[in-house]
């Protein structure tokens, strides 16, 4: 199968999964977004969507947010990990945007990227998805699922990034992540990963990837 085959079995195999693609982190605006997709780092969008709604109950802007201490806001975002790092870029990015932005989350990704605790993912979840510009943010499951697709050749999330830009179109970037982190959720987990559920990756999967599976599968027989 060529490449060109491989990468429209991927889209037409996730559209017929996935022809809807709703964004996993609860929000209401970009600057909730932002704050809920920097607290998912290392977490599960699962918990961070138990979190911030009683964190947004007493700040929802970046107004109320200064108006709360870094150790305030650390207490209440515990539970999603790495909160001293996390409750510091909260407050410190809601101190730039009242002083550079008029408490506005920019559209830029280099205004984004400037910002305390906001890489290079986060801004590219931002701007996909509170404002539709084209970017195609890789999270471990896209960099896994693209590896084992023989897409990438799985160095680091940089490159997996570059690739997928380059493999797939333009138009299709922002559903086509979300259906790719929803498929390697549900059929291609890192762990407790069955093959004979991965449609994807059964048909133009990497090689080492499949015998590394089948070799131990014979090993527990």
């Amino acid at each position: 199968m060529k490449k060109s085959e491989k990468v429209q079995f991927v889209i037409d195999t996730l559209e017929e999964y996935y022809p809807e693609t709703p964004i996993p982190l609860d929000h209401k605006d970009p600057y909730t977004l932002l704050i809920a997709v920097l607290m998912s780092a290392q977490s599960t969008d699962a918990r961070v969507n138990t979190i911030t709604p009683l964190l947004f109950e007493k700040a929802d802007n970046p107004y109320d947010m200064i108006k709360l201490t870094v150790e305030e806001i650390r207490e209440i975002i515990k539970p999603v990990g790495l909160s001293p790092m996390k409750s510091k870029g909260i407050h410190g990015l809601s101190h730039i945007l009242i002083d550079k932005h008029n408490g506005k989350v920019p559209q830029s990704f280099e205004y984004l990227e400037e910002l305390p605790a906001v890489g290079h993912k986060t801004a590219s979840v931002v701007m996909s998805q509170a404002f539709g510009v084209p970017a195609f943010p890789v999270d471990t499951h896209i960099h896994r699922l693209l590896y084992r697709w023989n897409l990438t050749n799985g160095k680091n999330v940089t490159q997996t990034e570059k690739d997928a830009k380059r493999l797939f179109p333009r138009e299709l970037w922002n559903k086509l992540h979300l259906q790719i982190i929803y498929y390697g959720r549900q059929y291609s987990p890192a762990r407790g990963w069955k093959l004979e559920n991965d449609i994807i990756t059964s048909t133009i999967g990497r090689k080492s990837v499949l015998d590394k599976y089948y070799e131990g599968k014979k090993s527990v027989q």
